[in-house]
């Protein structure tokens, strides 16, 4: 199978500019921009996550000099956390507002997150099993 040697990009193509770990935070940096509600980009995480990031922190998009949080969701609103982030992919998310804000949702899954689901819940009142 051949490959075009010449393609255009989508226009709604979007390297990061920075990624880092602040404040228990990962936090992607976009270019400066309007992102429109109600758009899909795909946003392709440029840069290395900083090695000190914990696995379990959330990811936040901010945008150019600004430090609004935007937060990255999953498709079903849930926060992404570092663990479902890879370097060098592409993610398609579509851009949700509210009357005070907004977020970056995505489209598909994150990579190969883990489920931290508990096997079960007891109240807190579970005794030790007798030995």
């Amino acid at each position: 199978m051949s490959c075009k040697p010449v393609c255009k990009l989508c226009d709604r193509l979007v390297l990061s500019q920075a990624v880092t770990f602040t404040g228990g935070n990962l936090e992607i940096n976009l270019p400066a921009g309007s992102y429109n509600n109600g758009e899909k980009y795909c946003i392709v995480v440029a840069q290395a996550i900083p090695e000190t990031t914990t696995i379990n922190a959330p990811v936040y998009i901010t945008i150019g000099t600004g430090t609004t949080l935007y937060p990255l969701t999953k498709r079903n609103c849930a926060q992404v956390t570092a663990c479902g982030i890879r370097t060098r992919t592409r993610y398609s998310v579509c851009v949700v507002t509210t009357p005070t804000g907004g977020s970056f949702r995505m489209l598909g899954a994150p990579c190969c997150s883990p489920s931290n689901n508990l096997s079960g819940i007891d109240g807190g009142t579970a005794t030790a099993p007798a030995t």
